[in-house]
């Protein structure tokens, strides 16, 4: 029997939501980070599973051209939270992160102070696997260094979606919804091998003369996925709706469909589908199941890994495909598809795919990176 827990889409919800398009939006939540700090630039790697020591080491970072500890790109998830998910309109709707298209323009350096500013770009009809009518609410997102230099660029998009309406009627995951899959000793240990044998190139440039097209990328692991890693994410990331104590009742006093009651009867934030399995299931997710943003930064973590100090990610686009629950792992593979220049810059454009162990799409993604030539040099 069917049984309607929670709020619908409604014409007059997508009627007043329309009308933001194009609006600067003035009114929002603060960010996690202001500031592009050591511990905060630290804090978002690790969170990512990231030790690459242009963020993380001050005296290594010193030696470099950039002479101080450089923000990882996916950094910038930390400044704002529209980037990352925060979505206005259709109070108590479901948002599911989907995917970014990010463009970088300059680094961000240990101690910048970025602004943002973000409008409502558009709000796409579709039907889904797993929910049926959903709509896809896109951001554009500009970022902007304490000199007033536009450092960055990005449009986001989630999808809202009909949490009754998943967990009855969507077929995405009907098969391995709440299914406990256990891995054996030896899948972790040969999986683990990958780990052992990820390289961060750091100050060996990777030549634009050097690269060729079909070159494969060395493949990148993530997981096996954990809640313990999901938090790890979060405390680097800041969530979106994470409170405590006082600060989450205010926040559930100003915002009422922020606050979903547990088993306890008391208001909890939506966002515990991370790390409360049952409640993930009753939104008709497979389980527990880790960020978008934070899968988003994973293949950029592959591209900074291949390219090296001296190169410089210049664009990334990111597409969500499905959950990642507790227990999958995460397989990134990347080829070289094409090399050209541009404006003087020698480029490489890269195709991403990430999948599960059992061979399921996860992302998939696309990007450019500028590499060093020795025509330059």
């Amino acid at each position: 029997m069917s049984t309607n827990r929670f709020p619908k889409i409604t014409e007059k919800g997508l009627e007043d939501l329309r009308k933001r398009i194009g609006v600067k939006i003035t009114d929002t939540l603060e960010p996690w980070n202001y500031e592009a700090t050591r511990d905060a630039i630290r804090h978002y790697a690790h969170g990512i599973g990231d030790d690459n020591p242009l963020w993380c080491d001050p005296d290594y970072a010193e030696q470099t051209r950039y002479g101080t500890l450089v923000a990882l790109p996916s950094f910038l998830f930390t400044t704002n939270r529209i980037i990352s998910g925060y979505c206005g309109g259709l109070s108590g709707i479901h948002a599911m992160w989907a995917g970014a298209d990010w463009t970088w323009h300059k680094p961000v350096l240990r101690n910048d102070v970025i602004t943002t500013e973000a409008h409502l770009k558009d709000l796409i009809e579709h039907q889904t696997r797993f929910a049926g009518r959903s709509f896809q609410q896109i951001y554009h997102v500009d970022f902007f260094n304490q000199h007033g230099d536009q450092v960055a660029e990005a449009d986001s998009w989630v999808f809202r979606t009909d949490r009754d309406e998943a967990r009855e009627k969507g077929t995405k995951y009907t098969d391995v919804r709440g299914k406990v899959e256990q891995l054996s000793d030896e899948q972790l240990a040969e999986w683990s091998k990958l780990y052992a044998a990820e390289e961060v190139r750091g100050a060996t440039p990777r030549f634009w003369e050097d690269v060729q097209e079909g070159e494969e990328l060395p493949r990148m692991m993530k997981g096996p996925m954990t809640v313990t890693g999901f938090i790890c994410y979060a405390q680097g990331w800041g969530g979106l709706y994470i409170r405590a104590n006082k600060l989450a009742w205010k926040m559930q006093q100003a915002h009422p469909g922020l606050g979903i009651k547990n088993r306890f009867n008391v208001p909890d934030c939506p966002e515990r589908v991370h790390w409360d399995e049952a409640f993930a299931l009753e939104v008709g997710a497979p389980g527990a199941y880790d960020y978008g943003p934070e899968r988003c930064s994973w293949l950029t973590h592959h591209l900074t890994n291949w390219m090296g100090d001296d190169g410089f990610l210049r664009k990334s686009n990111c597409q969500i495909r499905r959950h990642n629950p507790d227990g999958d792992v995460i397989f990134i593979d990347g080829t070289v598809s094409r090399k050209f220049e541009e404006d003087g810059r020698h480029l490489v454009e890269i195709s991403q795919r990430a999948e599960t162990h059992r061979g399921e799409l996860s992302a998939s993604g696309t990007a450019v990176v500028e590499l060093p030539s020795r025509s330059a040099s």
